[in-house]
């Protein structure tokens, strides 16, 4: 239990990371980033996360910016 307080991934989905990314950066620059047709080629929140849920390395680059985006804007204030 201890070990999940200081997740800061914990209580997030899926959904919530993608749309936060993309509503910060925009399908284009995610696509840059995580070169994936499901972000370069007709984008949709939809698609995306049925992809990300079926492909582990996806879903770790994904979450490992989220990371990182969240340490960078923590630092900018």
């Amino acid at each position: 239990m201890t070990e999940q307080a200081r997740n800061p991934l914990h209580g997030l989905t899926l959904e919530v990371i993608l749309t936060t990314l993309v509503e910060r950066h925009g399908w284009e620059r995610l696509g840059d980033r995580i070169n994936i047709r499901c972000f370069t080629q007709d984008p949709s929140i939809g698609s995306s996360l049925a992809f990300l849920r079926k492909t582990p390395w996806a879903r770790e680059k994904l979450e490992a910016w989220y990371l990182y985006d969240l340490r960078q804007e923590k630092r900018s204030r």
